[in-house]
Protein backbone atom coordinates (compact mmCIF):
# COMPACT_ATOMS: atom_id res chain seq x y z
CA UNK A 1 0.00 0.00 0.00
CA UNK A 2 1.32 3.72 -1.01
CA UNK A 3 1.08 5.96 1.65
CA UNK A 4 3.05 8.74 0.09
CA UNK A 5 6.75 8.68 0.26
CA UNK A 6 5.66 5.63 2.50
CA UNK A 7 5.59 2.07 1.23
CA UNK A 8 3.43 0.24 4.30
CA UNK A 9 3.46 -3.52 4.32
CA UNK A 10 1.03 -5.63 6.12
CA UNK A 11 2.93 -8.41 6.88
CA UNK A 12 0.24 -10.11 8.85
CA UNK A 13 -3.11 -8.84 10.97
CA UNK A 14 -0.50 -7.80 13.93
CA UNK A 15 2.82 -6.72 11.56
CA UNK A 16 3.36 -4.18 9.52
CA UNK A 17 6.36 -2.99 8.02
CA UNK A 18 6.90 0.77 6.94
CA UNK A 19 9.67 1.40 3.99
CA UNK A 20 10.67 5.03 2.81
CA UNK A 21 9.80 5.27 -0.86
CA UNK A 22 12.90 7.31 -3.06
CA UNK A 23 11.84 6.96 -6.11
CA UNK A 24 8.82 5.16 -8.16
CA UNK A 25 9.20 3.00 -10.35
CA UNK A 26 5.98 1.03 -11.36
CA UNK A 27 2.66 0.74 -10.16
CA UNK A 28 -0.15 -1.70 -11.46
CA UNK A 29 -1.83 -4.81 -11.89
CA UNK A 30 -1.59 -8.11 -13.75
CA UNK A 31 -4.09 -10.66 -14.38
CA UNK A 32 -3.17 -12.48 -11.15
CA UNK A 33 -1.71 -9.89 -8.95
CA UNK A 34 -0.62 -6.11 -8.20
CA UNK A 35 2.48 -5.38 -8.95
CA UNK A 36 4.68 -2.54 -7.52
CA UNK A 37 8.45 -1.67 -7.97
CA UNK A 38 9.85 1.11 -5.64
CA UNK A 39 13.22 2.15 -4.74
CA UNK A 40 13.86 2.47 -1.08
CA UNK A 41 16.04 4.30 1.10
CA UNK A 42 17.32 0.27 3.04
CA UNK A 43 16.92 -2.28 0.29
CA UNK A 44 17.36 -0.47 -2.96
CA UNK A 45 15.27 -1.42 -6.17
CA UNK A 46 12.80 -3.63 -4.76
CA UNK A 47 9.84 -5.75 -6.06
CA UNK A 48 5.88 -5.86 -3.70
CA UNK A 49 3.83 -8.70 -4.54
CA UNK A 50 0.34 -7.88 -3.64
CA UNK A 51 1.31 -5.69 -0.68
CA UNK A 52 4.19 -8.37 0.29
CA UNK A 53 8.41 -7.76 -0.24
CA UNK A 54 9.18 -10.53 -2.78
CA UNK A 55 12.80 -9.53 -3.71
CA UNK A 56 15.08 -6.36 -2.95
CA UNK A 57 18.49 -5.42 -4.89
CA UNK A 58 20.67 -5.42 -1.47
CA UNK A 59 20.10 -9.11 -0.49
CA UNK A 60 18.57 -10.92 -3.50
CA UNK A 61 21.58 -12.74 -3.90
CA UNK A 62 21.05 -14.15 -0.13
CA UNK A 63 17.51 -15.68 -0.91
CA UNK A 64 18.16 -17.35 -4.76
CA UNK A 65 21.98 -18.36 -4.01
CA UNK A 66 20.27 -20.39 -0.72
CA UNK A 67 17.12 -21.64 -2.93
CA UNK A 68 19.45 -22.74 -5.75
CA UNK A 69 22.86 -23.94 -4.99
CA UNK A 70 22.37 -26.75 -1.92
CA UNK A 71 19.72 -28.10 -4.29
CA UNK A 72 22.03 -27.98 -7.45
CA UNK A 73 25.11 -29.57 -5.52
CA UNK A 74 23.30 -32.22 -3.95
CA UNK A 75 22.42 -33.95 -7.52
CA UNK A 76 25.60 -35.59 -8.41
CA UNK A 77 25.18 -34.05 -11.80
CA UNK A 78 22.10 -32.11 -13.04
CA UNK A 79 21.62 -31.63 -16.83
CA UNK A 80 17.81 -30.99 -16.86
CA UNK A 81 16.35 -28.43 -14.84
CA UNK A 82 12.59 -27.08 -14.04
CA UNK A 83 12.05 -23.83 -11.96
CA UNK A 84 8.31 -23.12 -10.94
CA UNK A 85 7.80 -19.76 -10.29
CA UNK A 86 10.94 -17.11 -10.56
CA UNK A 87 9.46 -14.46 -11.87
CA UNK A 88 12.72 -11.68 -11.59
CA UNK A 89 15.11 -14.51 -13.69
CA UNK A 90 17.55 -14.90 -10.61
CA UNK A 91 16.58 -18.11 -9.90
CA UNK A 92 17.40 -18.86 -13.34
CA UNK A 93 20.64 -16.97 -13.37
CA UNK A 94 21.77 -19.13 -10.75
CA UNK A 95 20.67 -22.65 -11.93
CA UNK A 96 22.91 -21.56 -15.35
CA UNK A 97 25.93 -20.66 -13.48
CA UNK A 98 25.92 -24.81 -13.43
CA UNK A 99 26.65 -26.77 -16.44
CA UNK A 100 23.50 -27.49 -17.04
CA UNK A 101 21.49 -29.17 -20.51
CA UNK A 102 18.23 -27.62 -20.06
CA UNK A 103 16.76 -24.84 -17.42
CA UNK A 104 12.79 -24.70 -17.92
CA UNK A 105 11.51 -21.82 -15.78
CA UNK A 106 7.20 -22.07 -15.61
CA UNK A 107 5.39 -19.36 -14.50
CA UNK A 108 1.70 -18.16 -15.01
CA UNK A 109 2.16 -14.60 -15.42
CA UNK A 110 3.87 -13.45 -18.66
CA UNK A 111 3.41 -9.82 -17.58
CA UNK A 112 5.43 -9.66 -14.14
CA UNK A 113 7.86 -11.86 -16.08
CA UNK A 114 7.89 -9.06 -18.57
CA UNK A 115 7.91 -6.48 -16.17
CA UNK A 116 10.64 -8.07 -14.16
CA UNK A 117 12.73 -8.52 -17.75
CA UNK A 118 12.58 -5.02 -18.53
CA UNK A 119 12.56 -3.19 -14.54
CA UNK A 120 14.80 -5.35 -12.93
CA UNK A 121 17.57 -6.46 -15.22
CA UNK A 122 19.83 -6.69 -12.30
CA UNK A 123 18.21 -9.72 -10.66
CA UNK A 124 17.95 -11.65 -14.42
CA UNK A 125 21.45 -10.21 -15.83
CA UNK A 126 20.61 -12.05 -18.84
CA UNK A 127 19.57 -15.33 -18.16
CA UNK A 128 16.02 -15.14 -20.47
CA UNK A 129 18.48 -14.69 -23.01
CA UNK A 130 20.82 -18.00 -22.44
CA UNK A 131 20.32 -20.59 -25.66
CA UNK A 132 19.75 -23.30 -22.39
CA UNK A 133 16.51 -21.29 -21.46
CA UNK A 134 13.23 -22.75 -21.78
CA UNK A 135 10.51 -20.20 -20.96
CA UNK A 136 6.94 -21.15 -20.69
CA UNK A 137 4.06 -18.93 -19.18
CA UNK A 138 1.68 -21.68 -18.06
CA UNK A 139 -0.28 -23.01 -14.58
CA UNK A 140 2.79 -24.85 -13.05
CA UNK A 141 0.52 -28.05 -11.95
CA UNK A 142 -0.91 -28.30 -14.88
CA UNK A 143 2.47 -28.12 -17.43
CA UNK A 144 4.07 -30.98 -14.84
CA UNK A 145 1.25 -32.67 -15.04
CA UNK A 146 1.12 -33.32 -18.78
CA UNK A 147 4.98 -33.40 -19.01
CA UNK A 148 6.77 -36.26 -20.20
CA UNK A 149 10.31 -34.96 -19.39
CA UNK A 150 12.18 -36.03 -16.72
CA UNK A 151 13.99 -33.46 -14.45
CA UNK A 152 17.34 -33.70 -12.40
CA UNK A 153 16.40 -30.64 -10.08
CA UNK A 154 12.93 -28.92 -9.49
CA UNK A 155 13.45 -25.49 -7.93
CA UNK A 156 9.78 -24.47 -6.41
CA UNK A 157 10.45 -20.84 -6.32
CA UNK A 158 6.49 -19.84 -6.19
CA UNK A 159 4.79 -17.08 -3.52
CA UNK A 160 2.98 -18.10 -0.84
CA UNK A 161 -0.66 -19.76 -1.35
CA UNK A 162 -2.56 -16.87 -0.91
CA UNK A 163 -6.85 -17.42 -0.53
CA UNK A 164 -7.70 -17.70 -4.17
CA UNK A 165 -4.39 -17.18 -5.64
CA UNK A 166 -2.58 -19.53 -7.87
CA UNK A 167 -0.13 -21.11 -5.77
CA UNK A 168 -2.77 -22.24 -3.63
CA UNK A 169 -2.41 -25.99 -5.22
CA UNK A 170 1.01 -26.30 -5.49
CA UNK A 171 1.92 -27.28 -2.16
CA UNK A 172 -0.17 -30.41 -1.44
CA UNK A 173 1.13 -34.13 -1.42
CA UNK A 174 -0.74 -34.99 -4.27
CA UNK A 175 1.34 -32.14 -6.35
CA UNK A 176 4.73 -33.44 -4.79
CA UNK A 177 3.70 -36.57 -5.85
CA UNK A 178 3.11 -35.55 -9.52
CA UNK A 179 7.12 -33.48 -8.85
CA UNK A 180 8.15 -37.14 -7.56
CA UNK A 181 7.38 -38.93 -10.56
CA UNK A 182 8.87 -36.78 -12.47
CA UNK A 183 12.52 -36.78 -11.13
CA UNK A 184 15.24 -38.88 -12.29
CA UNK A 185 16.77 -41.32 -9.88
CA UNK A 186 18.91 -38.94 -8.03
CA UNK A 187 16.27 -36.16 -8.06
CA UNK A 188 16.00 -33.12 -6.09
CA UNK A 189 13.29 -31.21 -5.12
CA UNK A 190 13.76 -27.78 -3.32
CA UNK A 191 10.53 -25.51 -2.00
CA UNK A 192 10.96 -21.76 -0.59
CA UNK A 193 8.94 -22.22 2.58
CA UNK A 194 8.52 -19.14 4.10
CA UNK A 195 9.34 -17.50 7.57
CA UNK A 196 11.97 -19.64 9.91
CA UNK A 197 11.38 -17.37 12.93
CA UNK A 198 9.41 -18.21 15.86
CA UNK A 199 6.40 -15.76 15.18
CA UNK A 200 4.89 -17.88 12.45
CA UNK A 201 6.45 -21.03 10.84
CA UNK A 202 3.24 -23.05 10.55
CA UNK A 203 3.71 -23.30 7.03
CA UNK A 204 7.32 -24.72 6.48
CA UNK A 205 6.21 -27.06 9.26
CA UNK A 206 3.56 -28.46 7.47
CA UNK A 207 5.44 -28.25 3.80
CA UNK A 208 8.08 -30.72 5.76
CA UNK A 209 5.43 -33.04 6.96
CA UNK A 210 3.60 -32.94 3.50
CA UNK A 211 7.40 -33.91 1.70
CA UNK A 212 7.94 -36.33 4.51
CA UNK A 213 4.95 -38.30 3.05
CA UNK A 214 6.34 -38.47 -0.51
CA UNK A 215 10.37 -38.61 -0.55
CA UNK A 216 12.59 -40.97 1.71
CA UNK A 217 14.14 -37.61 2.65
CA UNK A 218 13.54 -34.66 3.26
CA UNK A 219 15.72 -31.68 5.25
CA UNK A 220 14.62 -27.80 6.21
CA UNK A 221 17.57 -25.25 6.14
CA UNK A 222 17.51 -21.96 6.41
CA UNK A 223 19.34 -18.17 5.90
CA UNK A 224 18.88 -14.89 6.80
CA UNK A 225 17.22 -12.35 4.42
CA UNK A 226 17.80 -8.88 5.75
CA UNK A 227 14.72 -7.22 3.50
CA UNK A 228 12.68 -9.54 4.92
CA UNK A 229 13.15 -8.75 8.02
CA UNK A 230 12.88 -12.76 9.26
CA UNK A 231 15.25 -16.12 9.32
CA UNK A 232 13.81 -17.74 5.87
CA UNK A 233 13.16 -21.14 5.38
CA UNK A 234 13.62 -23.72 2.46
CA UNK A 235 12.98 -27.42 2.71
CA UNK A 236 14.54 -29.88 0.60
CA UNK A 237 13.84 -33.22 -0.50
CA UNK A 238 15.49 -36.01 -2.81
CA UNK A 239 15.05 -39.39 -3.95
CA UNK A 240 18.81 -39.57 -3.95
CA UNK A 241 21.85 -38.60 -1.28
CA UNK A 242 21.62 -36.70 1.82
CA UNK A 243 22.31 -33.25 1.39
CA UNK A 244 24.66 -33.06 4.72
CA UNK A 245 26.35 -35.82 2.56
CA UNK A 246 27.89 -34.00 0.16
CA UNK A 247 31.66 -33.21 0.92
CA UNK A 248 32.58 -29.97 1.00
CA UNK A 249 35.89 -31.00 -1.39
CA UNK A 250 33.03 -31.98 -4.52
CA UNK A 251 31.08 -28.58 -3.78
CA UNK A 252 34.34 -26.56 -3.94
CA UNK A 253 35.45 -28.43 -7.20
CA UNK A 254 32.26 -27.36 -8.54
CA UNK A 255 31.62 -23.65 -7.86
CA UNK A 256 35.08 -23.07 -8.66
CA UNK A 257 33.96 -23.11 -12.13
CA UNK A 258 32.04 -20.71 -11.94
CA UNK A 259 32.59 -17.41 -13.85
CA UNK A 260 31.26 -15.09 -11.35
CA UNK A 261 31.90 -15.58 -7.47
CA UNK A 262 29.06 -16.18 -4.70
CA UNK A 263 28.14 -13.47 -2.46
CA UNK A 264 26.80 -15.76 0.09
CA UNK A 265 26.86 -19.85 -0.53
CA UNK A 266 30.09 -20.97 0.22
CA UNK A 267 31.48 -24.86 0.63
CA UNK A 268 31.39 -24.66 4.29
CA UNK A 269 28.22 -22.67 4.66
CA UNK A 270 26.26 -25.57 3.07
CA UNK A 271 26.52 -27.81 5.92
CA UNK A 272 25.76 -25.41 8.42
CA UNK A 273 22.31 -24.07 6.57
CA UNK A 274 21.14 -27.26 8.01
CA UNK A 275 21.31 -26.73 11.33
CA UNK A 276 18.16 -25.81 13.06
CA UNK A 277 18.00 -23.80 16.55
CA UNK A 278 15.55 -26.09 18.83
CA UNK A 279 12.57 -24.28 18.44
CA UNK A 280 12.53 -25.26 14.44
CA UNK A 281 13.88 -28.64 15.03
CA UNK A 282 10.85 -29.02 17.22
CA UNK A 283 7.85 -27.66 15.72
CA UNK A 284 8.47 -30.16 12.48
CA UNK A 285 7.42 -32.82 14.21
CA UNK A 286 3.96 -30.87 14.57
CA UNK A 287 2.99 -30.73 10.94
CA UNK A 288 -0.08 -31.28 9.19
CA UNK A 289 0.18 -32.83 5.80
CA UNK A 290 -1.44 -30.51 3.25
CA UNK A 291 -3.71 -32.01 0.77
CA UNK A 292 -5.89 -30.99 -2.48
CA UNK A 293 -9.05 -31.18 0.08
CA UNK A 294 -7.13 -29.32 2.71
CA UNK A 295 -4.74 -26.94 1.01
CA UNK A 296 -2.79 -24.17 2.82
CA UNK A 297 -3.68 -20.81 3.23
CA UNK A 298 -1.11 -18.22 3.63
CA UNK A 299 -2.00 -15.39 6.04
CA UNK A 300 -3.04 -12.29 4.09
Amino acid sequence: MLEGTWYLEKHTESLLFLHKIKNHIYHGKTAYQKVDIVEIEAFGKTLFLDGKIQSAQIDEFIYHEALVHPAMLTHPDPKNVIILGGGEGATLREVLRHPVERATMVDIDEQLVKLCEAYLPEWHAGAFYDERTNLVFADARSYMENSNETYDVVISDLTEPLEGGPSVMLFTKEFYGIVYDHLSDDGVLVVQSASADPYYNEFVRDVFATLKEVFPTVKVFHAPVFSFQMDWAFTLATKGRDPEGVPVEEIERRISSFSNALKFYTPDLHHALFKLPRFLRDVLTKGRVITDENPPVWLS
